[in-house]
């Protein structure tokens, strides 16, 4: 699987069923290659007028299931 395969996907938590929202970038261990994290953006605050809140840094140990369409995650 490629990571780009998995960009287009919604992450999506474990606990309640939140989405989270897509994949804007990876973490990885410069010297393995390994995946160490994924990225999804914060959700914006007052419509993007106020910024957004921070990002969701999700490590590969918290991903749960890597499904068709939708990653489950625990955060």
């Amino acid at each position: 699987m490629r990571l780009s395969d998995l960009r287009f996907r919604d992450v999506v938590t474990v606990k309640d069923g939140r989405r989270l929202g897509f994949i804007t970038d990876w973490e990885l261990d410069p010297q393995s290659g390994r995946l160490l994290a994924m990225v999804v953006p914060g959700s914006p605050r007052a419509l993007g007028l106020l910024g957004r809140e921070p990002d969701y840094v999700i490590p590969w140990e918290k991903i749960r299931k890597i499904g068709e369409d939708v990653i489950l995650v625990e955060v």
